[in-house]
């Protein structure tokens, strides 16, 4: 091979000396750990959340009880504490399709689930790169599979608007009738039970799933009206239902 000549080499190192300086200037930052999304606690839990979802669903045909729709909500109340846009997508999805796997559901549903539960099953969690475009595209392809011609519905801005105002009203009376001493049972049971009809109406099994658990959660002795600890537990449910309503007008 032929000597390149001296005059040739320094042509080319002074075309390349920016690209060169350019990249040492950025080397430093590349070298730097990508800043955390996420508290630390909250994406241990869904990590954990989304092993049990897994565990659950591949023991589905074998375990004596359901345990996928329990494991899916469990992982849905993790994506509310996120409250993040996509996250709350993708556990409304999981909701609406648990809550469709009764009696025999179509296999494209299944393999749905099947591909999602296995995507989220992974040891970065809410911190994994492609997280948002993951979480958009399997929640797109699950609400595809429970619409009736295969497509994704659009949803309707303006009926999820007038939803969550009116929910947001109904908030409000709740909050009522949890601050009244000694609680409201009649006016928490017949406010959460309007919002779960009106959530279900629209598809929103993760509200309606909020609603049915704050209706079971209401002490029926009326030596608890008064106790803490159940208004503790009432007003972390509350706290829950605000997050997913917000999350509807987002």
């Amino acid at each position: 091979m032929a000597d390149i000549p001296e005059k040739d080499l320094e042509e080319t190192r002074a075309a390349l000396a920016p690209t060169l300086e350019a990249t040492a200037a950025i080397l430093p930052w590349v070298a730097k750990p990508r800043p955390l999304r996420f508290a630390k606690a909250l994406n241990e839990r869904w990590v954990a959340a989304c092993r049990n979802l897994a565990a659950a669903w591949s023991a589905r045909h074998h375990a004596e009880t359901d345990s996928v729709r329990p494991a899916v909500f469990a992982l849905y109340g993790v994506a509310l504490e996120s409250a993040d846009t996509d996250c709350l997508r993708l556990g409304e999805a999981l909701a609406s399709a648990a809550d469709d796997l009764e009696g025999t559901p179509p296999a494209r549903l299944i393999a749905a689930l099947s591909a999602t539960i296995e995507c989220f099953d992974e040891a970065s969690g809410l911190e994994h790169v492609l997280f948002a475009e993951r979480a958009r595209h399997f929640a797109e392809r699950l609400e595809g599979c429970l619409s009736p011609g295969g497509q994704a519905a659009e949803r309707s801005t303006v009926l999820d608007r007038l939803f969550a105002s009116e929910a947001r009203e109904r908030l409000e009376r709740l909050r009522d009738a949890l601050a009244a001493l000694p609680l409201d049972a009649y006016a928490l049971k017949i406010e959460a039970g309007e919002l779960a009809q009106q959530a279900e109406h629209l598809e929103l099994y993760g509200i309606l799933h909020l609603c049915r658990e704050l209706v079971q959660a209401i002490p029926s002795g009326i030596d608890q009206l008064e106790n803490s600890t159940v208004r503790q537990g009432l007003l972390a449910i509350l706290h829950q239902l605000e997050t997913a309503i917000a999350a509807v007008d987002a």
